[in-house]
C-alpha cells in the first residue's frame, strides 16, 4: 500500500490551500472525486472580498486573508456598498458600529452619496454601509497558485479519486479509491465541501449537521448598462447582491435553498426573484438572461466554519462548513488548520470559535 502522512479529501479551494500549506512539512495527497478540482463550490464564486461578509465572527479570517491575497495580486478594487431603507436606520447604526470596532474601514451614507454610487436607486433605499476596501477575488488564480504550490513543495493530487472506504486501524488510516487504489495515511482531513457529513459518516466519525444550500447567481443584460464602477450591492436583509462584471451584471437572491450534496443548476424561480429584487431596486430594465448558475455553500449549524481534530476519532482532521465565505478566507484557514494540525501556536486568527468541540 501506497502511505502518506495525510491524505486531504476534497480538492476545491479548502482542500488545495491546506495541501499547498503542508505539503513542506509531510507527504500529503489531495485526493478529488471529480475529473478536475475546484468543479463545485470554487468554481462558482460570485469571487469578492469583503470584511463584513459572513458576520464579525468571520470577519477575523477575511481580514487575516487580504495581505496575502493583495501580495499575489488576487484583487481588483470594488468597493461594497450595503442598502437599508429608513425604517432600518438602527440596523445600519449598528453594522457600521459592529464593524468599525473591529478595525473594518465602514461609514454610513445617507441618500445622495448612494445616487451617486448606484444610478436609477429607487426612493426607499435612503441609507448604506461603504466598505471602500471590497475588492474582487481572482477565484481561479487562486485555486491554481495552491495547486501550483502543492505540486512544488511535493504534495500529490489525484483526480477521478473518489474515497469508497475509510477505516481506523492501529497503523493508521486504511483508505479505498474508487478505482481500488489502497492507501495508508496517518492523518485523514475531511475538506469535502457539501459532502463533509457524508465523508465522516464513512470514516465512522460522527457528523456535525453540516449541511449544503443552493445559492443562485445569474449573468444578465441590463438597459442602461452596468456601470464598471459600480461596488458590490447589498441589502442590510440579505435579500439580494449584485456587481458588474465586463459590462454585464452578476446578481443573486441570496437564496439558501437547502440541496442534497450534488451538482447544483439554477432553478427558474430563484433566477425569476433574483430579477425582481433587483428591480425592486433600481429602475433599470433586464432585458435578458445570459447565463445561470448555481452552487452549494454549506454550513455547521452554528453557520461558522469547523476547524480541528474530531474528539471521536483519532487522526480525523475537519476542515469545512465554510459557508459563502470559504474562498475569501482560504489563506488564513489554510494557516489556521495547518497551525492546528503540526500542532504550532501564535497565529493572527484564534481557533477557538471553530473547533468541532463546540458541538461535543
Amino acid at each position: 500500500m501506497e502511505r502518506y502522512d495525510i491524505v486531504i479529501v476534497g480538492a476545491g479551494m479548502a482542500g488545495a490551500s491546506l495541501g499547498a500549506a503542508l505539503a513542506g512539512a509531510a507527504r500529503v495527497l489531495v485526493i478529488e472525486a471529480e475529473d478536475t478540482p475546484g468543479y463545485h463550490a470554487t468554481g462558482r464564486s460570485a469571487a469578492f472580498w469583503t470584511e463584513s461578509y459572513g458576520g464579525a465572527a468571520i470577519q477575523p479570517l477575511t481580514t487575516a486573508s487580504g495581505p496575502f491575497l493583495r501580495e499575489h495580486g488576487l484583487l481588483t478594487p470594488r468597493r461594497a456598498l450595503t442598502l437599508a431603507h429608513s425604517s432600518q436606520a438602527d440596523e445600519i447604526d449598528g453594522f457600521v458600529a459592529r464593524f468599525a470596532a473591529l478595525g473594518v474601514r465602514v461609514a454610513l451614507l445617507e441618500r445622495p452619496a448612494l445616487e451617486a454610487l448606484v444610478p436609477g436607486l429607487r426612493e426607499d433605499w435612503t441609507l448604506g454601509a461603504l466598505e471602500p476596501d471590497c475588492s474582487d477575488i481572482d477565484v481561479a488564480g487562486l485555486h491554481q497558485h495552491y495547486l501550483a504550490d502543492l505540486r512544488r513543495a511535493g504534495g500529490e493530487l489525484a483526480c477521478r479519486a473518489r474515497l469508497t472506504e475509510a477505516r481506523r486501524e492501529a497503523d493508521g488510516w486504511r483508505l479505498t479509491l474508487a478505482d481500488g487504489r489502497a492507501l495508508v495515511a496517518d492523518m485523514l482531513v475531511n475538506a469535502a465541501g457539501a459532502w463533509a457529513d457524508a465523508v465522516a459518516e464513512l470514516a465512522g466519525v460522527r457528523p456535525l449537521g453540516i449541511a449544503p444550500y443552493r445559492r443562485t447567481i445569474a449573468q444578465v443584460h441590463t438597459t442602461p448598462a452596468a456601470p464598471a464602477d459600480l461596488p458590490l450591492v447589498l441589502d442590510l436583509g440579505e435579500q439580494f447582491y449584485f456587481k458588474s462584471e465586463a459590462g454585464r451584471l452578476w446578481l443573486s437572491p441570496h437564496d439558501e435553498t437547502p440541496s442534497p450534496p450534488c451538482d447544483a443548476a439554477p432553478e427558474q424561480i430563484d433566477v425569476a426573484t433574483a430579477i425582481a429584487r433587483f428591480e425592486a431596486v433600481v429602475d433599470w430594465r433586464v432585458d435578458r438572461v445570459e447565463h445561470a448558475w448555481a452552487g452549494l455553500r454549506s454550513f455547521a449549524p452554528d453557520r461558522l466554519p469547523v476547524y480541528g481534530f474530531a474528539a471521536d476519532q483519532r487522526g480525523f482532521f475537519w476542515f469545512a462548513g465554510q459557508g459563502g465565505f470559504g474562498i475569501q478566507t482560504a489563506p488564513a484557514a489554510a494557516s489556521l488548520a495547518t497551525d492546528l494540525i503540526l500542532r504550532r501556536s501564535g497565529g493572527p486568527v484564534d481557533p477557538a470559535p471553530y473547533s468541532p468541540a463546540r458541538f461535543a
